[in-house]
């Protein structure tokens, strides 16, 4: 038999025996076009120009597409190296056994050559049942990435969807809350935020700290149209009592959005968004902090 037909023999072997339970073929989970995510950023593009500024829930839906993207490529690329890897040790131990290491012992060739041929071929043998292993592993890790790849892609243009249907209500929203421009000698912030700020800070105060303006933050905080109400500082975890008293600003924000014209809240990896009302969990980003687990985020229109 030639070596091509057996290594390929062999990797089929690994494949198939890597997926679904037996006499079940695993289903084929298509790979997300690499374009997909580029469309549906400048819908993004466009619907944030149309409804006022930053959406922070179809950015952070888009960062999880755009992640587990990722993910599934680079499997994808780890499975083909794996493949090519099983490949090379198939071949090289059919090239040193000849056909099975144990048909060896009955050649009766001098006992030397013998011993080394014999061990050369369990070596080899043994590192070709780890990389089939990893094989199997990488399989099925690769139709997991690439569901979730397909799902996020899903979820962001149902996402999408639920806000186009929402325009009239968001248009109207916006007729309400015309834009401001941040204000000379009020920490650069809008009249909005800063009256927002004030309220929070006389009715909730004081906070560990209250972080506003970012010069070069590309979202609200950059333009003076946001400010974190910090629970705890250092990137700790609060307490219990700080994170009941975070619940209370959150709530009254959301409570009060119509009259001070707030656009968002983001609390504990979720976010409350009035022109998509409903809190809606956000994407893991790693961290307390980047999660929002230690403050309470509040943009304004």
């Amino acid at each position: 038999m030639a070596l091509s037909t057996i290594v390929t023999l062999m990797l089929g072997t690994a494949v198939s025996s890597s997926a679904a339970p037996a006499g079940r073929t695993p289903a084929v989970v298509p790979r997300v076009p690499t374009d997909k995510i580029t469309e549906l950023q400048a819908k993004i593009a466009a619907l944030e120009k149309a409804y006022g500024g930053d959406l922070a829930k179809l950015r952070d839906a888009r960062v999880a597409a755009r992640k587990a993207q990722f993910k599934s490529r680079k499997l994808d690329y780890d499975l083909g190296k794996a493949r090519r890897v099983v490949g090379q040790l198939a071949a090289a131990q059919y090239k040193s056994s000849g056909l099975d290491p144990a048909m060896i012992m009955m050649t009766g060739e001098n006992p030397n050559h013998l011993l080394d041929g014999t061990v050369l071929a369990e070596h080899v043998s043994a590192k070709r049942a780890a990389q089939v292993e990893r094989l199997r592993a990488l399989a099925a890790e690769q139709r997991k990435a690439r569901k979730e790849a397909k799902e996020s892609i899903e979820e962001l243009e149902d996402d999408i969807d639920k806000l186009l249907k929402r325009k009239d209500k968001v248009r109207a929203l916006l007729r309400k809350y015309k834009p401001e421009s941040p204000m000379v000698g009020s920490s650069g912030l809008t009249g909005r935020m800063l009256t927002v700020r004030t309220e929070i800070e006389s009715k909730f105060g004081p906070f560990p700290m209250i972080g506003c303006l970012r010069p070069g933050d590309p979202q609200d905080h950059g333009s003076g149209r946001a400010c974190d109400f910090m629970e705890s500082t250092g990137g700790s975890y609060p307490d219990a009592e700080r994170q009941a008293h975070g619940d209370q600003v959150a709530e009254y924000a959301i409570d009060n959005a119509s009259r001070l014209g707030v656009s968002y809240v983001i609390w504990r990896q979720r976010i409350y968004d009035m022109r998509s009302p409903g809190w809606d969990s956000m994407s893991d980003r790693g961290s307390t902090t980047a999660n929002h687990y230690d403050h309470v985020h509040i943009s304004v229109f």
